[in-house]
């Protein structure tokens, strides 16, 4: 028993040392100086902060890194090795002070021997991409597709559906052909399942989870994401082919002004600007489309296949190079980044960019569907009415059929 109890207090008198010595190698703040009733440690203030996304001054665990000169002999010392306690260790390892320290070094390998990855021990931007992604990205992205669906309902309230002013002619013309509209419809229905799942991924957690629990979302969340990753490239093949076929079509000409002139004939009855196959609207939605799907394809490349496609470093070194930043009065853009941080400015740009695409097709859909007669069948059976065709694209109906689309002078191009 005795021998029990000598080795009993032998241990507590080392615990004991090694944290007077562990203390004693960190700068205690004298009284009257910020966080001297913590003894240097961080204060409550400093955590509500932190939780509250606020800026604070962390100077105080970016400086408290040890001090090896102070340190006593490694052969009579029962605390922390060259006075620097294990706390002290990882802060300069996180604010990139380890040459502070001495000669410490730290190394990782993955199986593969790449070290881009397995070398960041701390990565701190994790905290703000995940506050951003739960506050401003889903708030401001709900507000967006919200804000669109109630402005086109007020539209539809106040100019009601745009329906076809003269007779119909009972004779229909081929709009588009079946590789056209199979094309479309890839493209289309690919991203509607896209839409679908990627903001189930987003407001799983905030709207579902509650009304269903975590057991039930589970599967609803990996089903998701198995969709998500798969259909994403039946959408980059349709985009590959409306690019192809459609895009000599949409080249803007003098046209497109004077479709903007009337506002396309959207606000007015009987107003009918001249088009060809694509009116300066479409055209917008088209290049929109384009734009946007090859941005979102790329960052979804990139999540896609983690760490093996990063894209903004050298992104931001373009835009550093181009004066971008500086012309808004900002800063070089960083352009070391780790690993990590690429991955969830990739998500955060797929995101961003996916709640615009989906703004810009709520309104494609209103107007191919409710909004216009006539506009659907363009795509569902690929015919419309000649009428139809001559009121919305009368040069593209002349084109077609040989025929003259306008009775009085006609429009020039």
């Amino acid at each position: 028993m005795a021998r029990i109890s000598t080795r009993f207090l032998t241990l507590l008198a080392a615990a004991f040392i090694a944290l007077t010595s562990a203390a004693s190698a960190q700068t205690v703040p004298a009284e009257g100086e910020p966080r001297a009733e913590t003894g240097g440690a961080q204060t409550l203030e400093d955590i509500l902060r932190r939780q509250e996304n606020q800026k604070m001054d962390d100077s105080f665990r970016s400086e408290a890194i040890g001090n090896p000169d102070a340190a006593a002999p490694t052969t009579g010392q029962l605390g922390t090795l060259g006075g620097v306690s294990d706390a002290e260790f990882w802060r300069a390892y996180r604010y990139n002070e380890l040459d502070e320290l001495g000669d410490v070094s730290a190394s990782a390998k993955g199986p593969s021997g790449d070290t881009s990855v397995t070398q960041v021990v701390i990565q701190d931007t994790g905290m703000t991409w995940l506050n951003f992604r739960a506050g401003p990205l889903k708030d401001y992205g709900g507000y967006l597709l919200l804000g669109t669906i109630a402005i086109l309902a007020v539209f539809f309230l106040f100019r009601g559906r745009i329906m076809i002013d003269g007779e119909k002619s009972g004779k229909t013309i081929t709009r588009f052909k079946g590789i056209e509209r199979f094309a479309h419809w890839t493209l289309a229905g690919s991203f509607v399942l896209l839409a679908i799942t990627g903001l189930v991924q987003l407001f799983g957690r905030f709207f579902i989870i509650p009304l269903i629990g975590h057991e039930a979302f589970a599967p609803v969340a990996i089903g998701g994401k198995w969709i998500h990753n798969n259909v994403s490239w039946a959408f980059m093949l349709g985009l590959v082919m409306v690019t192809v076929m459609w895009v000599k079509h949409n080249i803007p000409n003098k046209l497109d002004l004077k479709w903007f002139a009337v506002g396309g004939g959207l606000f007015s009855k009987g107003v009918h600007p001249p088009a060809k196959k694509f009116n300066a609207g479409q055209k917008i939605i088209f290049w929109g489309v384009i734009f946007l799907g090859v941005s979102i394809s790329v960052s979804g490349l990139s999540l896609l296949f983690p760490f093996e496609l990063p894209m903004f470093a050298a992104t931001f070194a373009h835009m550093n190079d181009l004066g971008l930043p500086q012309l808004f009065g900002m800063e070089a853009l960083p352009t070391d980044l780790a690993p990590h941080t690429e991955m969830q400015l990739s998500q955060t740009w797929h995101a961003i960019v996916g709640f615009l695409f989906m703004a810009l097709i709520i309104g494609h859909i209103y107007i191919g569907s409710i909004g216009m007669e006539g506009a659907f069948d363009a795509m569902g059976s690929g015919q419309v009415d000649e009428q139809w065709a001559k009121e919305h694209h009368g040069l593209w109906y002349e084109e077609v059929t040989g025929k003259p689309a306008y009775k009085d002078a006609h429009p020039a191009e």
